[in-house]
């Protein structure tokens, strides 16, 4: 991985760490575009009365002023970075409403700022990947299954191993702990989010002990939390659970779309798993997250849900699902666990030696000709003794060397494997795999 920068929390990757990084996003994007999502990208400032207008993270907010400004705190209209993409999303959608298609899907990859503590995974700044559909007024049921597809395809295709997309519905969970006699679901929900952390004594304890519940209200609690299926075969767990809900039939319902159009899109990839109890008072049906299988300890990499009101303005409403990726946060695990690694750390395919110091035009228009074929290369600076030129090339991670001769010939060297061939600048090729950089 990249040293530590002298500034906490702000990751800098070196050139093989920054290449792993890039593919990520550009397999994203394909991914993405392939299904259909628009790029946006907003600015980085929004107002603090933008940002803040739920009050949640005032703690993390990187103010914006000019060192000879008077830092007015109060000032709703002082500008702050952006500490995620939704928040910025749901202006752009407002503002230019009347000139978006509905539904509007949209993905975003920028930079975002949090001034949190830094700790493993956790960065002050790093990347988001966001892939959201918005609708006006109202948003069929069918995108909650088609991003969790989406995300699924997109993870597929990323060198990262197996991962799981855990889907659960908080319709669900607050219908089955009505039905319960729980009335405070949202202090349930809190409890059981704690489960994978503190276990399941602790949380019955606090159920008990703080919600308010009863040893057998804990206890259904509990056993809805520890169902997980890949397939619909949920529904009927839960139903032996004996508690009814109009709200709970609805949250089955739309789970079970979810889960089934996966078993059969995405086998083994997506499952229900009704422990999940993010965005508690954000989301307000679907929602997501994310683990690679093996590196659970790194916590979900990729995570979201359904939302009723993205945004309004008016009378007008925008509801909207939509998921995150965090890039920085997986890309720093990957690396660090090596589970990919870059074959090279520069584009670069062909060093173009000098046989002397007159030579440097003449390999400028062999690397012209390289480049004309789509073949990255650069030129020696200098006409050191071939040795090191080569051994430059070699510290550069360049695996073709190439020598233009007396009487006009010309021979390409792979330093890799020592074998050197008779080339033409105008015909010759590497093999496909060396034109980029591989990742694996």
């Amino acid at each position: 991985m990249a040293r530590k920068a002298s500034l906490s929390g702000f990751p800098e990757w070196l050139p093989a760490e920054r290449a792993v990084e890039q593919h990520v996003l550009d397999t994203l994007r394909h991914v993405f575009e392939l299904h259909g999502f628009a790029n946006i990208e907003t600015r980085a400032v929004e107002t603090r009365a933008q940002l803040l207008r739920k009050g949640e993270i005032d703690k993390e907010v990187y103010g914006l002023s000019r060192l000879a400004a008077e830092d007015d705190k109060n000032d709703p209209n002082a500008l702050a970075l952006h500490f995620d993409l939704t928040v910025p999303f749901a202006r752009y959608v407002v503002e230019n409403a009347g000139h978006l298609a509905f539904p509007f899907r949209r993905y975003q990859m920028q930079k975002v700022w949090r001034g949190e503590r830094p700790q493993d995974g956790r960065f002050r700044e790093f990347t988001q990947a966001d892939i959201d559909v918005v609708g006006d007024g109202a948003l069929p049921f069918s995108y909650d299954v088609e991003l969790a597809l989406t995300i699924a395809d997109a993870l597929s295709a990323l060198p990262i191993g197996d991962f799981r997309l855990r889907v659960n519905n908080r319709k669900l969970a607050e219908g089955f702990y009505r039905g319960l006699g729980l009335e405070d679901p949202d202090a349930v929900l809190r409890a059981i989010d704690k489960l994978e952390k503190i276990g399941d004594d602790a949380v019955a304890k606090i159920l008990i002990e703080e919600v308010g519940a009863t040893a057998e209200q804990a206890a259904a609690a509990l056993a809805l939390a520890k169902i997980r299926t890949l397939d619909t075969s949920f529904i009927e767990q839960v139903r032996t659970l004996g508690v009814t809900h109009e709200l709970l039939d609805t949250g089955l319902d739309e789970l079970s779309q979810v889960i089934d159009a996966a078993s059969k899109r995405a086998p083994g990839k997506v499952m229900a798993d009704l422990s999940i109890a993010r965005g508690l008072d954000y989301y307000t049906g679907t929602v997501y997250e994310t683990v690679l299988v093996g590196h659970e300890s790194l916590g979900s990499i990729c995570s979201g849900g359904r939302y009723e009101s993205l945004a309004s303005k008016g009378k007008k409403n925008y509801p909207g699902v939509g998921l995150s990726i965090g890039v920085t946060r997986l890309v720093s695990r990957i690396l660090a666990e090596e589970v990919v690694t870059a074959s090279r750390s520069v584009p670069s395919v062909v060093y173009v030696t000098l046989a002397n110091e007159d030579s440097w035009h003449e390999a400028q228009d062999v690397a012209a000709q390289l480049r004309e074929r789509g073949i990255a290369c650069e030129v020696a600076a200098s006409a050191e003794k071939f040795g090191k030129q080569i051994k430059y090339a070699d510290r550069r991670g360049i695996p073709f060397v190439w020598f233009t001769h007396a009487d006009g010939t010309h021979e390409a060297k792979d330093i890799r494997s020592g074998e050197q061939v008779t080339a033409d600048p105008a015909t010759w090729m590497p093999a496909e795999a060396d034109l980029k950089i591989a990742i694996s």
